[in-house]
């Protein structure tokens, strides 16, 4: 639902940027505009000496100006976090056999994954974060395999061990996931 929202904001505001940039553009370089856009002229102003004093003598006028931009300035922030922010998952739905589920924390699966998983021949460091929905989750696995590990053998290793368990132990019907190898570095070796 987030993206949705999120996709359908940036379209409106980038057609309003678009449709109000390309007007300004147009009145700068002396080509028509409609009747009803305030500007059709190099010398326009946003606010005319008439339009500021206007409202000067309003006592509730600027602070009501003021507030209201406060307000966009903080949805704009609350928007960029958001886009900054990774969707984790916080809780799994985990059949209970009594009909009525039990929940289990995310970071409790992701923190018990993560230590099976570097436990695993051949891993350095692993990294898992849970995505999705609580009753079908996604898994995100970052592996640093040592520098000699062999990258098929740990990722069904992976899969066949790792995964299977936490699936199994959630009661998951599936537990797909996305993992990320690297190699860490090192120093050649030295033959003699």
């Amino acid at each position: 639902m987030l993206r949705v929202v999120n996709r359908v904001l940036l379209g409106l505001a980038g057609l309003v940027l678009l449709c109000a940039g390309g007007a300004v553009l147009a009145a700068g370089t002396g080509l028509s505009v409609p009747s009803w856009w305030p500007y059709d002229g190099r010398d326009d102003v946003l606010l005319s000496r008439a339009d500021r004093y206007r409202w000067r003598d309003e006592g509730w006028w600027w602070p009501v100006v003021i507030a209201v931009l406060a307000v966009l300035v903080l949805l704009a922030v609350w928007w960029l976090l958001a886009q900054l922010r990774r969707a984790r998952l916080a809780e799994i739905l985990v059949d209970s056999g009594d009909g009525e589920g039990a929940l289990l924390r995310g970071r409790a699966l992701e923190g018990v994954l993560e230590g099976e998983v570097e436990s695993l021949e051949g891993v350095a460091r692993a990294r898992v974060s849970l995505t999705g929905r609580r009753s079908t989750p996604e898994a995100r696995v970052g592996l640093l395999l040592e520098p000699f590990a062999a990258p098929g053998e740990a990722l069904t290793r992976l899969t066949d061990e790792a995964l299977a368990h936490a699936r199994d132990s959630a009661g998951l019907a599936s537990l797909p996931a996305e993992v990320r190898l690297r190699a860490a570095k090192h120093g050649a070796r030295r033959v003699s």
